[in-house]
This record gives structure tokens, C-alpha cells and sequence, in this order.
């Protein structure tokens, strides 16, 4: 997520100056995001928990649950 997007969705959202103290915008928008991975994350699990144990799809879902989390190391 950059400054820039950031930024813009302040605009979209109607925050008429956004580029006085985005530290507080900054944390937030980076709290929204990790809850979002998160949920994500334990959607794809439980898919992956639905499939035949040790298949290649739980396999790959749990794997794509990891990417998901991951995310936000980046």
C-alpha cells in the first residue's frame, strides 16, 4: 500500500486535507489491512480444512493462506 493510495482514498472518503498528520491515517489504514489479510486468510483455511487430508488442494489453500498473511510482511 503506498502513501499515494493512501492518500487518495483520504480524498474519495472526503478528508479535505490529507497531507496534514497522515501518521494516525498511516497506522490505520495499516491495522484495516492486516484484519482484511487476516479474515482472508481464515477463509482460505477453512476451505483448505474441507478438503481430503494431505491432498494437493489443502496443500495448495493452505499455501495460498500463508502468501495471503505474508502480505503484509512486505
Amino acid at each position: 500500500m503506498t502513501d499515494v493510495k493512501i492518500i487518495e482514498w483520504a480524498k474519495k472518503c472526503g478528508w479535505d486535507n490529507p497531507a496534514t498528520n497522515m501518521a494516525p491515517l498511516y497506522e490505520f489504514a495499516k491495522l484495516v489491512a492486516q484484519h482484511e489479510r487476516e479474515a482472508c486468510a481464515k477463509i482460505v483455511e477453512l476451505n483448505a480444512d474441507a478438503c481430503r487430508s494431505d491432498g494437493v488442494a489443502q496443500m495448495i489453500l493452505y499455501s495460498n493462506a500463508a502468501a495471503i498473511r505474508a502480505r503484509g510482511e512486505e
